[in-house]
């Protein structure tokens, strides 16, 4: 009898602590009046910034905090630090990252969704950040053997973060039926980017970001700024002040007497959907350079990404040559000769320094070459990232110029000197 009540006084005192944490946090939510929960397949960290951003400039303090390349916390002066995570990430986290937003006064917090299990991802948004706006990139065939298998249930999984009662924004064209339909049993209203939304984003409002931005990302964090009260111009200046992600596509470059060798970071984009999007974005831009090289970072353990990317790398935009880094790149290999890919095309330099796969680049291009680096950022590709970004300058402006006289673009270049 004794051991029954000692254990149910347990559970009571369990349960009042837990009913007082959910008040307290509860508390903390009504102290930040706009909470903007991001998730997506891709784009998620850089979306984060640029809302961010874009309601910072608006005169809205706000903090953010995403889980990319490097989880951030950032700051109504946005001013940002890492994330210190005592073990393996977990949602948890984003209580902390609550607690630091109402104790910096935020009116705006900006979150991404760290959640992949589908359980986890609903969660989140119903019993943590509780939402009022929510905002999708998109939602691709990725990480399906926790969310899939197939890409609508990819869709459904991050129909999790729908805010109730609230405003859901995405610029995923594929599922909105399924976005409607969460929608619907929550209460909140789909506001979706338009291809009108995505094509006004112009040249112009590309040229002010360091980096290579997608305008759907931008399109979609100028419609979650602007229906918060933020003007289009301001939200975008803002936007092109603020620090990019670690992950965003950025280019380098290294200039000899006669030879230019660009490098453009497309490691985070790991998907074949994303990283052909990225890699015929870059090539559309950039028709100047003599070649284009598509440099794929393999791993031995993610054999199945490597299938995926030898399968589609020959249905995008051609590349002159494909080079092999990384581990278990046999499989890319293999899958690409047989798919047509030409032996002399293809050069695997899984066992070569890096300085020497760039070497090789070099001596077999022509005046000026680029080469995209995709796959996976881990070992390799970090290695070719330093060696650019030690060794070479960033391209301030990434946008071709369009006066050109034959009609073609070419990159307008402006240098930020070594970095």
């Amino acid at each position: 009898m004794d051991g029954t009540l000692l254990l149910a006084g347990g559970a009571a005192m369990l349960s009042a602590l837990g009913a007082l944490e959910s008040y307290y946090h509860n508390r903390l939510l009504r102290r930040i009046p706009y909470r903007i929960h991001v998730n997506g397949t891709r784009g998620k960290s850089s979306v984060t910034r640029l809302i961010a951003a874009g309601l910072r400039a608006g005169g809205i303090s706000t903090c953010a905090k995403t889980t990319g390349t490097l989880p951030r916390m950032i700051f109504p002066d946005g001013s940002e630090y890492p994330v210190y995570r005592p073990s393996r990430s977990n949602i948890i986290e984003q209580v902390r990252v609550i607690r630091a937003a109402a104790a910096a006064n935020a009116e705006a917090l900006v979150i991404e969704c760290m959640a992949l299990n589908p359980q986890l991802q609903s969660v989140c948004e119903l019993s943590i950040v509780k939402s009022t706006h929510g905002v999708l990139t998109n939602a691709r065939a990725d990480h399906l053997e926790v969310m899939g298998p197939t890409e609508q249930d990819v869709a459904r999984a991050m129909a999790g973060t729908m805010p109730v009662n609230g405003k859901f924004f995405t610029a995923e064209q594929d599922h909105l039926g399924i976005f409607a339909e969460a929608a619907k049993d929550r209460g909140s209203s789909v506001n979706a980017v338009t291809v009108d939304d995505v094509a006004n984003i112009s040249w112009d409002d590309l040229s002010g970001f360091a980096h290579i931005e997608h305008p759907d990302n931008v399109a979609l964090a100028l419609k979650v700024c602007q229906d918060l009260g933020v003007p289009r111009r301001v939200a975008l200046a803002g936007m092109w002040s603020a620090a990019p992600d670690a992950g965003v596509l950025q280019m380098y470059s290294i200039r000899e007497t006669e030879k230019e060798l660009a490098f453009v970071n497309g490691f985070a984009a790991n998907d074949p959907e994303s990283t052909g999007q990225n890699w015929n974005m870059v090539v559309g831009r950039f028709k100047s350079f003599d070649q284009r090289i598509a440099l794929f970072n393999c791993r031995a353990d993610r054999s199945e990404r490597s299938v995926q990317l030898a399968d589609a790398c020959l249905k995008w935009q051609p590349a002159d040559r494909y080079v092999l880094i990384g581990s278990g790149t046999e499989v890319f290999a293999k899958r690409a000769l047989a798919n047509g890919m030409h032996p002399s095309q293809l050069l695997n330099a899984e066992r070569l320094p890096t300085e020497n796969v760039v070497n090789n680049i070099r001596q077999h291009s022509g005046r000026a070459a680029m080469i995209m680096g995709m796959g996976n950022i881990y070992g390799p590709g970090m290695q070719m990232i330093d060696y650019f970004n030690q060794r070479g300058t960033r391209y301030l402006s990434t946008l071709p110029n369009r006066d050109t006289t034959d009609g073609t673009a070419s990159p307008t270049l402006e240098y930020a000197g070594a970095v």
